[in-house]
């Protein structure tokens, strides 16, 4: 009876001194300072939600996203939170980096110009100017938007500007508009120059927006846990369609230094989301991704000299680590 009281004892003692299971970790690079887009990440550390599902998350601010994807791509970072359609000519280059999961499917991407603004095409933009940086997704799709209208860079004077210049030039109106994206454009612009957009998209040119990259061998090696990154962001994204202050509270309480504003980052989530589905994506769970949608996607790339013909959907995106 001793003997068994000793080893009951020592049983017990082993267990409570025993570690727990370490936890898988990633490294998640976003992809600017922070705003909207990136709620889900915020509001999953802040509530522990990355801790529930055995994952410790390192969330690092980014200096955009094509940097973003070159970091994934070096192996430096686990994970990129990116306008995935970045993917296109990030494999042209020889990169082996994939997208996993796109929240906003909806192409986004559109030039900011003035609300009372009589321009709603194109073709409007005759002799007006707009401004965009160099390593903007903007950038190979200019020429292929404005032929849609019938103009050229001879007909609109396109400036390109350090980003950090982008939005001064804008809102001191230097220029009459502002190649950027809908969701993180027009709340910023609503209170030093109210706008509205023309879209990328109505003149035919599809571009995959915010979502998540890795590395094929990422994939492979790291598939389980960026399983559980994914599912983890499904729970956020879902919980803020009805809870976006939630959100707001998250990213001002995990970067109180950044001076965030509520109404903007309220206005930022709203847009993330209202561009989440496309036709061929919905009633799909949050991230999965429609071969169609990759498919118009990169004949928007090739239209444009990003990717080369001969293309196949699949090398650019997978949905195998998406329920």
């Amino acid at each position: 009876m001793k003997l068994l009281r000793f080893f009951l004892a020592t049983a017990i003692g082993m267990a409570l001194c025993a570690p727990a299971f370490a936890q898988d970790k990633l490294t998640v690079r976003l992809d600017f300072s922070p705003w909207g887009v990136q709620a889900a990440m915020h509001l999953a550390k802040n509530k522990g939600w990355f801790k529930d599902a055995n994952l410790d998350v390192d969330i690092q601010d980014g200096r955009g996203s094509g940097n973003t994807v070159q970091l994934v791509n070096a192996g430096q970072v686990d994970v990129g939170q990116v306008q995935v359609g970045l993917v296109g000519s990030a494999r042209a280059q020889g990169a082996t980096i994939k997208s996993i999961a796109t929240f906003q499917r909806k192409t986004d991407l559109c030039i900011l110009v003035d609300r009372d603004s009589p321009v709603k095409s194109v073709a409007d933009l005759k002799d007006k100017t707009v401004v965009v940086f160099a390593a903007s997704p903007w950038a190979p799709f200019i020429d292929l938007y404005l032929k849609s209208g019938g103009m050229t860079r001879d007909t609109v004077k396109v400036d390109f500007v350090d980003p950090a210049a982008l939005w001064g030039t804008y809102t001191a109106k230097r220029s009459d508009g502002l190649m950027s994206t809908v969701g993180s454009a027009l709340p910023l612009a609503e209170g030093p120059r109210p706008s509205k957009c023309l879209l990328a998209s109505d003149a035919g040119i599809a571009f995959p927006s915010y979502g998540l990259v890795a590395r094929e061998d990422t994939i492979a090696s790291k598939g389980a846990a960026l399983k559980r990154l994914i599912q983890v962001q499904q729970k956020a994204w879902t919980h803020l369609k009805s809870n976006p202050d939630d959100g707001i509270a998250a990213m001002i309480a995990e970067r109180p230094d950044a001076k965030l504003n509520a109404d903007i980052l309220r206005g930022q989530i709203k847009l993330t989301i209202e561009y989440f589905d496309t036709p061929a994506s919905a009633g799909k769970p949050i991230g999965w991704q429609a071969k169609e949608d990759w498919d118009a996607a990169l004949k928007s790339m090739e239209a444009a000299g990003v990717v080369k013909a001969g293309w196949k959907a699949e090398d650019y995106y997978t949905n195998s680590l998406i329920d």
